[in-house]
């Protein structure tokens, strides 16, 4: 359904080191780097979409969360959960919904929520029983 999401950052060094260690944290590679354009994208593993991109906005003004926009990214399981969301903060994120059980949602959700530098909001979840 999806083939890629671009998330609009205002430093893009930043934004990439931050990014490479919660990609890490769930085993996303990094598809390409691109410095002087810049921008950067990683994928899953095993498929070449969806693709995860960060970089300025295309019209070169400034990046700005909007309201309401969130990106969920899916991990392999509640360990990888917890293991993004120490990557986030440890990188210069902040929390907005400590890792846990959200049976509201279903009964195996299990997800966190942080905000990246530029404050744009991400989740990370596993949808599998523990």
């Amino acid at each position: 359904m999806i083939s890629h999401v671009h998330v609009g950052v205002t430093d893009f060094e930043r934004a990439f080191a931050f990014y490479s260690g919660v990609m890490d944290a769930l085993d996303y590679p990094l598809k390409f780097c691109e410095r002087d354009r810049p921008w950067a994208g990683w994928m899953p593993t095993t498929a070449a979409r969806p693709l995860f991109l960060i970089g300025p906005p295309h019209d070169g003004g400034i990046a700005t969360p909007g309201k309401g926009q969130m990106v969920a990214l899916l991990a392999p399981s509640q360990a990888a959960v917890d293991a993004c969301y120490n990557a986030a903060l440890a990188g210069g994120g902040r929390d907005d919904g400590p890792p846990g059980p959200r049976p509201h949602y279903h009964p195996h959700y299990y997800g966190a929520y942080f905000r990246d530098p530029d404050g744009n909001k991400i989740c990370v979840c596993c949808h599998d029983p523990a």
